[in-house]
């Protein structure tokens, strides 16, 4: 496994190099292909296999993402596209992959939100994002799952 990112709180590995690929609607697709496609545009084309290390818990936490899992990029209004950046941002694509993963599956952290936010937070330093950025992002993806009972 290579190691992702680390700290005092938590650890990131993935046993290879995430392969994020665009997709785009082609004329000879059908209606429901192409608003498949609009919805999400982003396809995970290798199958990655995860290790979240909490140690503040001293847990430790193993999941896989399939080959072809696709998802929608960082769900950022575009009312804030300007001061944030676009959903299709590249800085945003692999934190969006783990973090959407992880929303679809609460039980892969043990239903533990605060923890799936400071991976998120954690992924998107390792993009580069500035902190100023990575506080909004994660602080406002938190009180959103908040919001939905998460």
């Amino acid at each position: 496994m290579m190691e992702w990112y680390k700290d005092k709180k938590l650890a990131i590995y993935f046993n290879s190099q995430p392969i994020v690929k665009m997709r785009y609607p082609l004329p000879s697709m059908t209606c429901l292909e192409k608003n498949a496609i609009l919805k999400y545009p982003f396809e995970n084309k290798r199958k990655l296999d995860i290790k979240l290390l909490d140690f503040k818990k001293n847990k430790t936490y193993k999941f896989s993402i399939k080959e072809n899992y696709c998802w929608d990029g960082a769900s950022i209004p575009r009312l804030f596209w300007r001061d944030i950046g676009p959903k299709t941002d590249p800085k945003f694509l692999i934190p969006s992959l783990i973090h959407d993963v992880l929303c679809e599956n609460h039980h892969y952290v043990d239903n533990d939100r605060h923890f799936s936010s400071c991976v998120f937070d954690a992924l998107l330093k390792v993009s580069k994002v500035n902190k100023c950025k990575r506080y909004f992002m994660k602080n406002s993806v938190d009180i959103y799952q908040r919001f939905c009972k998460w």
